[in-house]
């Protein structure tokens, strides 16, 4: 445990290369913007973004992602992964001690720090217990011989075995390397959880409210319609107007509008936007060369002053996403965005429903009806519920109501999800994808998109919860067991010993089970020094039979490619060793050889028969890898 959180702070390396200059230099004195070259199979060291070249990136250690990532022009890196192939310069985004893995390393040492409630309950209790056992202890020892009761050596035996014997190290034990190797185990998975106590309120969640945009979608929206509805307003200086506007915007919508209006060669100019401003769950608002613009969504209307009977009102298809352009109190523009749903969103929902203890889920989204049950068809009606057109003051409230159901949960990504997050019993964020106040708000911080971790870290907790009610068994009973010996009149010193130091041992190696790792937790697939291995595989599908065709007079019988191969290296000539002499052959079927070895049997995969001539056939095999 103590390795697995020793490596979390020694990811990042500690040295930088300037692209332009060549020269090496400590990563804590470079700054923010500073372009930096990273090599094939070199660590990243700064958080950044990619502005030439193209690579795939090992992000395992930090987000737990099994697969590398492909990383081109624009997409953002992160310090303390790999750059496996490829030539790279990155454009720092942060200096070295905000870096996302040393914040992921500080929250991790800080939620060590954070104890849970029956760590707090066992060290309460410790206070009292171990003086009251030793005045027990003293009493057994100092009584009998102050009164004169013979054999004082047998209660002097029996004093220092009850001392030994209640002595409640493995108990003290038992909870806190149970809460430090749960949360070493979720850190290196890519999922942080903030304390020990948050890992109790996991194991009795009843409710789990998502987030739709960036969450249980991928956030990532792509322009399919975008038209200007005021014939004084032209298409390229509403697309201007609202690029401009959105580049000072943090919203997964906002890069989408960006990118398409640059796809039109407009390019936007943040610097001419003033007096910015966002109405989180409605739009934005900016001025540019002195006009009012608003762009939003439907309920961004009243907010511009513009009459019930102006606000435009457009029918939302295919579950797009409608948004409205504003110039003051006139409507000037419409748009249309699509989004597609993130990928492992149906397994994770469903992980959910199979944990036993059925566990309801709920989107909470600010988008529109249209777009929140087109999600819904997506995903085969996997949510219980669905909650749609919302503010954040709304998301907060409904968490409240789903509250008195059960344990609920939050998972969310941006600003207007915190506070929900707040509200939540447990609020989950996504971490890297997600906002800062989201990571901040949240108690347990997902490293990765990957939402299938959600209902992995709810079987974590579980597991960490029958690891500490073992614990607590084992050092109860055993030591238990020996006290009751004590008693009856077999005071054993040794035993006492033994199950004292016997108990500890197995109590941290009991709860160091929870660092192993599991092949099948990580999406089917197996690791190990010779290459990442499915499995899936049918352990069967090697000894499919060849089916030979075709056969006249003649029978063939196929060998194995690989038999071929060693008849050849022989130096055997003659005749096919594989055609052989039959009475029948009318119909297809798979047959063995018989080797110089024995009669056993082989089979070769992919295989082809040749039409049989009149006194040989050849076979033709393939070998497949």
């Amino acid at each position: 445990a103590i390795a697995a959180m020793s490596s979390l702070t020694s990811m990042a390396p500690q040295k930088a290369i300037i692209a332009e200059t060549g020269e090496q230099v400590d990563v804590n004195t470079v700054k923010v913007n500073t372009i930096l070259a990273v090599r094939a199979g070199e660590v990243i060291p700064i958080d950044g973004i990619v502005v030439e070249g193209k690579c795939e990136v090992d992000e395992k250690t930090l987000t737990g992602e099994s697969f590398p990532v492909v990383k081109e022009q624009d997409s953002p890196v992160w310090a303390g992964t790999i750059n496996l192939d490829g030539y790279i310069s990155i454009k720092t985004t942060a200096l070295a001690k905000d870096c996302v893995v040393s914040r992921m390393a500080a929250l991790v040492e800080e939620s060590h720090k954070k104890k849970s409630r029956a760590q707090t309950f066992i060290e309460s209790f410790a206070k009292y217990y171990i003086p009251a056992v030793l005045l027990i202890s003293v009493a057994f020892a100092v009584i009998p011989a102050a009164v004169g009761v013979p054999n004082v050596r047998h209660w002097l035996y029996l004093a220092i075995v009850v001392l030994v014997s209640t002595c409640p190290c493995a108990l003290i034990l038992s909870t806190p390397v149970v809460i430090f190797c749960a949360l070493s185990k979720a850190a290196t998975t890519g999922l942080l959880v903030k304390g020990g106590n948050y890992l109790e309120i996991l194991l009795k969640v009843k409710m789990v409210a998502f987030d739709k945009t960036g969450t249980v979608t991928r956030g990532e929206f792509t322009v399919t319609d975008f038209q200007s509805i005021c014939d004084d307003v032209s298409l390229g200086t509403l697309l201007y107007w609202v690029s401009s506007i959105q580049s000072k915007s943090s919203h997964p919508m906002a890069s989408a509008l960006v990118d398409y209006a640059r796809s039109l060669a407009i390019e936007p100019v943040p610097e001419n936007v003033e007096d910015f401003q966002n109405f989180p769950g409605e739009g934005i608002f900016g001025k540019i060369h002195g006009n009012e613009i608003y762009i939003g969504n439907r309920r961004i209307g009243p907010r511009t002053g513009c009459s019930k009977d102006s606000i435009v009102e457009a029918k939302c298809t295919g579950g797009k996403t409608r948004g409205y352009v504003y110039l003051g109190a006139t409507p000037v523009g419409t748009f249309s965005l699509s989004e597609s749903c993130r990928s492992g969103a149906p397994e994770a929902i469903k992980d959910l429903k199979s944990l036993g203890i059925k566990i309801k889920s709920v989107i909470l989204t600010g988008d529109s009806h249209a777009a929140a049950l087109y999600l819904q068809d997506q995903l085969d009606h996997a949510f219980d519920m669905v909650y749609a057109e919302l503010l954040p003051q709304h998301k907060a409230e409904l968490v409240e109501l789903l509250k008195k159901d059960g344990t609920t949960a939050m998972v969310g990504d941006g600003i207007n999800d915190a506070p929900a997050l707040a509200a939540a019993n447990i609020g989950i964020s996504m971490g890297i994808s997600g906002s800062a106040l989201a990571m901040e708000t949240g108690h347990v911080i997902l490293m990765s998109n990957d939402i299938r971790k959600i209902p992995k870290a709810i079987k974590l907790a579980r597991k960490a919860s029958t690891k500490l009610i073992q614990n607590v068994t084992l050092s109860v009973t055993v030591k238990g067991a020996v006290l009751v010996l004590a008693v009856a009149g077999y005071p054993l010193v040794w035993a006492a010993v033994l199950t004292d130091v016997g108990t500890c041992l197995v109590v941290i190696l009991n709860s160091m089970l929870l660092l192993k790792n599991n092949p099948e937790e990580e999406g089917g697939f197996s690791k190990s020094k010779y290459g990442t291995f499915s499995l899936s595989c049918k352990k069967d599908e090697a000894k499919e039979a060849l089916n030979v065709k075709n056969c006249r007079s003649r029978c063939c019988e196929a060998t194995s490619a690989k038999d071929m191969a060693s008849t050849s290296l022989h130096g055997q000539t003659g005749p096919n060793p594989c055609c052989l002499s039959s009475s029948s052959c009318r119909k297809d079927r798979s047959t063995s050889s018989t080797g110089s070895q024995g009669e056993n049997k082989r089979v070769a995969r992919g295989g082809k028969a040749k039409k049989c001539g009149d006194q040989r056939c050849d076979i033709e095999a393939g070998i497949t890898t």
